[in-house]
């Protein structure tokens, strides 16, 4: 091989030309920038140009001139391969090996023309220095994207995402790449360097997530790749999430309030890595959420609902929202409410897109359908483990009805529709939903007490709380029926549990000696109703002698206010006696006759009831009234009627 000799290579305009005294006998464009060539030395090196000049037969009679399409690497990667042709000295790296390879086998510099041509150096290379190392894998793979079909066919694509895979799984430390983790470069032992010289000191193991940020720079066909390429190699699935996670929250910054933390430390990208890849955000979102791995976890939950909050936002298909529905369906229990609170960016006029909600909801109960449909009467709904998603589900979404609840323009049906999604046996207590529908009153003066009475129906009363009773007893914004129906139950609550906690402190009061049992202690408790099982099953026999003064207490304010409802309706029925009593004596028989001038003729069987009943013995003082206005009535008709007849 000739000796090599300096670049020869000079640039006019967009030109570029090689200073020699022959003149320039073939011109090559690649990506609209013209090379001026010699054939010999092209045809030395290049098959493939050897071939195009010996078609036309025309190496001696003029100047050749020809375009080659969708050259690797474009016209850099060209002016490497000529300069390789005249023989001037070239410089592998890890860069441009993928692109100089694939455009060595484009231009077929294959060994047939010409010894240690450049097809077999730079497969050298590729196998030698790249695969072996973390920082030129890395790099590599950046620079693969403008010859990305051409390194498939050549399978060398594949080659360094099988090796980043491979040192993924395997301690950092066993490799010699230089890291730049923790601010200073590490020894291969994992010690501390400084000035190149071996401290001794030794740093914490690196973290799983090493990689993180060095994958992050790659663009999204190769990210793609590599998770699949882990993912067929069995990476964990918590790797695998992390990382498209990462990636994620870096290209969409919309997700930055859902991110935990990114962390700060220097990573081995940092030193030698360009800008992050230029991304379409809604062809990244709409692969992300394919690339990711069926995973539950809270963190992962909360990035679902960030996505979903992006993918309404970006527009992206169908097919993507449905699918990002179904994940967080999966796992709602896990969800948080402002994850919930998704703004509504269609042309619908609520703040919040309720329909997306509830479709979330609905796939919640899918997964669960088979544990809500089978329930036979021996399980406790209550203490059963299996039903804690289904509770944690049913207060998330009584928090979140209280949230749209203020939102002026959000309709009674889909509120109904909301709450009655989730089964009654998800709701231990319904305070969460007597608080969302006072807030949603509130916030809706105008609705009618029909149309309060119909959302009302989605409470049980017998669910509610004796703090939500005593509350919604006083709560003007309620419909009268529905105050009633309260206050019905409110007193049920308060007998049953007094009724419980009277049991349990005769039982703790009786003496020890008459042989009663915790079974017959048991007994009496369970004998007082089901609601004072659940008090003394929930806090314990302590507690509810502590809360027994608190009951006494709200029982006589309940017992205050029926007095006073009593004593209204009584006074209310006093007043119509009154009436009906002023009515009958303008109608009675003896005024008529003296105003059309008879004489009434008095009965013996009257006059003899009216003397009996004058005359009898003196009844005693009564409290009844209705009693005693009958009474002085028949006495004061007496002298009236006698009037009448001596006047007449």
């Amino acid at each position: 091989m000739a000796p090599a000799k300096l670049s020869g290579f000079c640039k006019q305009g967009n030109d570029w030309l090689y200073n020699a005294r022959l003149p320039s006998d073939i011109t090559i464009i690649v990506d609209g920038v013209k090379f001026h060539l010699h054939k010999f030395p092209l045809m030395s090196k290049c098959g493939k140009i050897a071939c195009m000049l010996e078609e036309i037969q025309s190496i001696h009679d003029r100047t050749f001139t020809t375009k080659l399409e969708e050259f690797p690497g474009g016209s850099d990667t060209f002016l490497f391969a000529a300069k390789f042709c005249y023989g001037i000295q070239v410089e592998f790296t890890a860069r441009n090996i993928i692109t100089v390879y694939c455009a060595a086998d484009y231009l077929e510099m294959t060994d047939e023309y010409g010894e240690d041509n450049l097809l077999l150096k730079a497969e050298s290379f590729f196998h030698k220095n790249v695969l072996h190392n973390w920082k030129d894998c890395v790099l590599a793979l950046q620079s693969c994207e403008s010859c990305m079909p051409r390194a498939e066919k050549l399978h060398i694509l594949q080659k360094c995402l099988n090796a980043v895979s491979t040192m993924v799984c395997t301690d950092p430390s066993l490799f010699g790449w230089p890291m730049m983790m923790y601010g200073s470069l590490q020894s291969p032992g994992g010690s501390i360097l400084w000035n190149g010289i071996n401290t001794g000191a030794k740093i914490r193991s690196a973290e799983s997530d090493w990689w993180f940020e060095d994958i992050s720079y790659f663009s999204v066909g190769v990210f793609e790749r590599l998770i699949k390429t882990m993912k067929a190699r069995g990476i964990r699935s918590e790797y695998l999430a992390g990382v498209v996670m990462y990636y994620a929250r870096k290209y969409l910054p919309g997700l930055g309030r859902w991110q935990s933390r990114l962390s700060s430390k220097a990573r081995t990208v940092a030193s030698f890595s360009s800008t992050p890849a230029a991304v379409d955000q809604r062809d990244l979102l709409e692969n992300i959420e394919k690339l990711l791995p069926e995973k539950k976890g809270k963190s992962f939950c909360r990035f679902l609902l960030g996505l979903l909050r992006v993918a309404s936002i970006l527009g992206v298909n169908q097919t993507c929202l449905d699918s990002l529905e179904r994940r967080i369906g999966m796992q709602l229990e896990l969800a948080s409410l402002d994850g919930l609170l998704i703004p509504s960016f269609s042309n619908s006029d609520t703040l919040y897109d309720t329909d997306c909600v509830e479709r979330i909801i609905h796939h919640f109960m899918s997964s669960e359908s088979g544990l809500t449909l089978f329930s036979p009467p021996s399980l406790d709904l209550l203490s059963s483990p299996s039903f804690e998603p289904l509770r944690k589900v049913a207060r998330l979404i009584d928090n979140y009805l209280a949230e749209v609840a203020s939102d002026v323009n959000l309709k009674p049906g889909k509120i109904r529709s909301l709450a009655e999604v989730l089964p009654d046996s998800s709701r231990t207590l319904h305070d969460g939903l007597y608080r969302a529908l006072d807030i949603y009153f509130k916030a809706h003066p105008w609705l009618s007490d029909r149309e309060k009475e119909v959302l009302c129906n989605i409470i049980d009363y017998g669910k509610l709380s004796i703090d939500a009773c005593a509350h919604a007893s006083q709560n003007k914004r309620l419909p009268l029926r529905v105050v009633l129906q309260v206050l019905f139950f409110e007193q049920l609550h308060l007998r049953t549990a007094l009724a419980g906690c009277l049991n349990v402190l005769e039982a703790e009061s009786a003496p020890t000696g008459q042989g009663i049992g915790p079974t017959e202690i048991a007994g009496n408790v369970t004998a007082t109703g089901e609601t004072g099982q659940r008090i003394v099953r929930r806090d314990g026999w302590v507690t509810i002698v502590r809360e027994n003064q608190v009951l006494k207490v709200d029982m006589e304010r309940m017992r205050s206010r029926v007095g006073e409802l009593e004593d209204e309706v009584s006074k209310i029925k006093r007043e119509m006696k009154k009436v009906k009593k002023s009515r009958s004596s303008l109608s009675s028989p003896c005024i008529v006759a003296g105003k059309f001038g008879c004489k009434p003729l008095s009965k013996s069987s009257d006059s003899q009831t009216d003397v009996v009943g004058s005359t009898g013995p003196t009844p005693r003082p009564s409290f009844e009234h209705p009693r005693s206005s009958h009474h002085s009535r028949h006495r004061k008709s007496l002298p009236l009627f006698r009037d009448l007849t001596h006047g007449s």
